[in-house]
């Protein structure tokens, strides 16, 4: 898969350091190689040069012509309905769990590890019976092989006499029989 998210105008840009850090932004036109110019006024992001580096593009692309003004910018991404698209993606989701882990107080977390400790038992459990199940069933590592018997249950006890009997096969036509071993 080739590289789709280009330092080019109308891409849609995260700014990754400073005041608006966490900002999107968009990018109006590229200055040189480590330059461009960027403007956000559906995130109060005004137009400014920002370096390249400081920007994480997203896969979004907005249309407008080469440095368009502020109110072309707005109704473009505005139209686009950037805010709905981008907080429908997972990078959204990870960045508002992030901030409300960042701003959990000494409660929280002690109600997050309590609830973590309840569903970890509940998984346990739930695990545990499964596991018993599928090791009765001979079933530990996959399917068993075509023909084979499911292991025996570790309660069932195998009877003392047939373990002490032994099959005897019977002699093929026309062949002699074998000895009797000696014990």
């Amino acid at each position: 898969m080739s590289f789709t998210k280009f330092v080019e105008t109308g891409r849609v840009a995260k700014c990754a350091v400073g005041k608006y850090k966490g900002r999107l932004v968009c990018i109006v036109n590229v200055i040189d190689q480590n330059r461009v110019l960027i403007d956000g006024p559906t995130s109060g992001v005004p137009r400014q040069q920002y370096a390249v580096n400081h920007l994480h593009l997203t896969k979004f692309r907005v249309r407008f012509p080469h440095t368009a003004r502020t109110r072309l910018v707005r109704d473009a991404l505005v139209k686009f309905d950037i805010k709905k698209k981008f907080a429908e993606t997972r990078w959204h989701e990870r960045a508002a769990a992030k901030y409300k882990r960042f701003n959990m107080t000494d409660f929280d977390r002690f109600k997050l590890r309590l609830a973590r400790r309840e569903r970890n038992r509940v998984v346990s459990a739930q695990y545990k019976k499964m596991k018993k199940v599928v090791v009765s069933n001979g079933m530990l590592f996959g399917k068993p092989r075509k023909g084979t018997k499911p292991l025996p249950s570790k309660r069932e006890k195998k009877p003392e006499d047939a373990k002490k009997k032994k099959k005897v096969r019977p002699a093929k036509k026309g062949a002699a029989a074998a000895p009797a071993k000696k014990k």
